[in-house]
Order: C-alpha cells, then structure tokens, then sequence
C-alpha cells in the first residue's frame, strides 16, 4: 500500500473503520440475543466514533500534531486466542474474541504502514492510529478477561 498524502491515509483508514461499522451492524442485525444485540450495537458505536474522530483530523491538521503518543498496555490475551467467524447465537467469550481479533489485526496493519513510511507527519498518523486501535484492542481483553473471571475461568 502506498499513499500519496495524509488525506489518503485518513481515507483508507475511515474506510476501515466503516467497515468494522457495517460489520458490527450486521452483526447485531442478525443475532436475535437481547445481550449480544447491545454488545454489537455499542460495538458499532464505538466504531462510529472513530470515524468521527478521523473525519475531525482530515478537517485539522494541527490535531494531528497535537496528538500526544503515549504507551498503551497490550495484555497479549489475543496472541494466544485463534481468530472466529461469526456464528449466530455464539457465546459472549466468542464474540469478544471476534471484536479483539479485529482490534490486534487494525493495530498490525497500521504498524506495518508507519514502518513504511519515511515522512514524519505520515508516521506521527499512523502511529496516533496504532495508539487508537491498542486501546480498543486493551479494552476487549479486559473485557475478556473479566468475562472469564465472572464465568470462574
């Protein structure tokens, strides 16, 4: 992949994120589980939100210079979990699983693109959106973590 501007990276990286939008839609379009409703649902908020913030940047540049990079913690839960399709009806761990896998698979393309790149503002976005996706990723191992706990794993 190679992009010619900030714009196009903004681009590609909006069009992922309505991606897992859509996909998280759908998702909760087809489950018929109240509980796994709601969890696609924010699911998709979540991503929507993303969306909003990279639109915002595309529109402010100086946001982009702005952003403070800062370490975010990587419980390496999903290292050791193998990636699902989804299934209707699958179990919550399943489904945490899905959205983490996602999450660690966002955080690898983008760290693979700033190491692509020579142009320092290129590399400041990329890895403001490596930063982005860790902490989504962090969020659903806590929260698969915590599911297991509740379930006495």
């Amino acid at each position: 992949m190679n992009f010619g501007s900030v714009d196009e990276i903004l681009e590609f990286a909006i069009g992922k994120e309505k991606e897992a939008v859509a996909f998280y839609t759908d998702l909760r379009d087809k489950e018929s589980t109240k509980s796994l409703k709601d969890t696609f649902r924010e699911l998709a908020q979540e991503e929507a939100k993303h969306v909003k913030m990279l639109t915002g940047l595309s529109k402010n540049k100086a946001a982009i210079d702005s952003y403070e990079e800062r370490q975010i913690a990587d419980l390496k839960i999903s290292d050791y979990l193998t990636e699902k399709e989804y299934e209707e009806g699958m179990p919550m761990e399943d489904i945490i699983t899905l959205a983490m896998k996602r999450e660690e698979m966002a955080v690898k393309l983008y760290r693979d693109l700033a190491g692509k790149t020579d142009d320092g503002e290129t590399q400041k976005l990329f890895n403001l959106l490596v930063q982005e996706e860790s902490e989504h990723k962090l969020t659903f191992e806590k929260m698969y973590d915590d599911y297991l706990e509740s379930q006495g794993g």
